[in-house]
């Protein structure tokens, strides 16, 4: 089952960059903004968030059908994420069956997910490094989830006692970032398959 990408909208997915805010006004003006990458048509939106110091894939779209459509639970995200410290499988099977995080003031147990250790996959270099290597060891792990609250990710390694330090979102269903340069801008028009 396909949901089809509507033709008389546009549809782009871009490689947000470390510093950029998801949307297209700040009343601060203190970081970058969406429309500093691409003259975007009028009325066009960002599918979700990725918060300010993390990269990756995000999808954008003049429809707002299609944005509630990907924001809902039908369609896996997965991130690559950078951890302070050697994740081990102990971990990586506490992230898969849900860990307690904070949430709204309240407690939250994560959905299920996927999760797998994964070696370093050699992004480019982001514009602020990330800490010094004489601070110890890090490791890498691909997170898949189908939800998607404030900052979940983050406080996911947090709970299994390994912050992140860098988080890279990589796709969306079935769209995946690949070698979409850091700041780069594709206009899409392919089909997102609906998972089971």
């Amino acid at each position: 089952m396909y949901y089809s990408l509507p033709e008389n909208h546009h549809h782009f997915m871009i490689h947000k960059p470390w510093g950029m805010i998801s949307q297209f006004i700040n009343p601060a003006k203190r970081k970058k903004l969406l429309g500093d990458l691409y003259d975007f048509p009028e009325g066009t939106m960002a599918i979700g968030r990725l918060d300010v110091p993390s990269e990756g894939l995000l999808l954008l779209t003049t429809d707002g059908k299609v944005s509630a459509e990907i924001r809902s639970r039908k369609y896996e995200k997965e991130y690559y994420v950078q951890v302070d410290g050697v994740i081990t499988e102990k971990e990586v099977e506490q992230l898969r069956n849900g860990v307690e995080i904070g949430f709204n003031g309240k407690k939250y147990t994560t959905k299920p997910g996927k999760a797998f250790i994964i070696d370093d996959p050699k992004f480019p270099l982001r514009s602020q490094k990330i800490r010094d290597e004489r601070h110890g060891p890090t490791s890498w792990v691909s997170i898949i989830i189908r939800e998607g609250k404030f900052r979940q990710v983050r406080k996911m390694t947090a709970a299994v006692g390994l912050p992140t330090l860098r988080l890279i979102r990589v796709r969306i269903g079935d769209i995946l970032l690949g070698d979409l340069e850091v700041g780069g801008v594709k206009e899409i028009t392919n089909l997102i398959e609906k998972e089971k």
